[in-house]
């Protein structure tokens, strides 16, 4: 299996609850084995049982991250994307009441395709890029989306060594098909052209 993000030839890495996952040596990625993907119907009757009220305040607080950040260095009339804003778009919500111009996309619940055919100030991708069968697509496609000097703004949980895989609480959602690393995030900066990454605990910026 070639690795889905920077096509390498994957070697194999663990098999937990009878899935199979692939390491790549080059950008570092971990990947479920792409004959455990889930169907379009099963990914999506996933997505809607998850948790993401837009009036629930732990989600809200665990958004705020990436809401803070953009409040902080984009003004109101700049335009901005919630990519894969799922059933209830709660940053969408929490941006709008403040004013700010922001659009929606989601590939199940939202799948207006004007929305990619614009540029962005900014670009919110919260717990998504774990979601990603094709990342290589979607990187080159988030990156084409911003305008110069524009921000990716990312949450996701990483992968390090520190981790035992095969007891990770979070590889256990069956719609989480790629995992990274800080190795893979810098291969995604370097190999797209990002001028710049910044990655915290709970938030990772792309800077184009």
């Amino acid at each position: 299996m070639n690795c889905a993000l920077c096509g390498s030839k994957t070697s194999e890495f663990s098999v937990v609850h009878k899935r199979a996952y692939q390491h790549c040596p080059n950008c570092d990625g971990i990947s479920l084995h792409s004959s455990y993907f889930l169907s379009n119907d099963k990914e999506r009757k996933r997505y809607e049982i998850h948790n993401n009220d837009v009036t629930d305040l732990g989600y809200q607080n665990f958004v705020s991250p990436i809401v803070n950040a953009i409040i902080k260095n984009y003004r109101k009339n700049h335009k901005g994307l919630d990519f894969g804003s799922g059933s209830n778009p709660v940053i969408t919500t929490m941006l709008r009441n403040q004013k700010y111009t922001i659009t929606t996309f989601d590939p199940f619940f939202d799948p207006d395709s004007k929305a990619l055919q614009s540029t962005y100030h900014y670009i919110a991708c919260c717990e998504v890029m774990e979601h990603f069968y094709h990342p290589n697509k979607e990187f080159k496609l988030l990156y084409s989306l911003l305008k110069n000097k524009g921000s990716l703004y990312c949450k996701t949980y990483l992968y390090d060594e520190s981790i035992d895989f095969d007891s990770w609480w979070y590889k256990n959602d069956t719609t989480h098909v790629f995992f990274y690393t800080k190795k893979t995030l810098n291969w995604i900066k370097n190999h797209y052209g990002f001028s710049e990454i910044i990655i915290s605990e709970k938030l990772i910026i792309f800077k184009k």
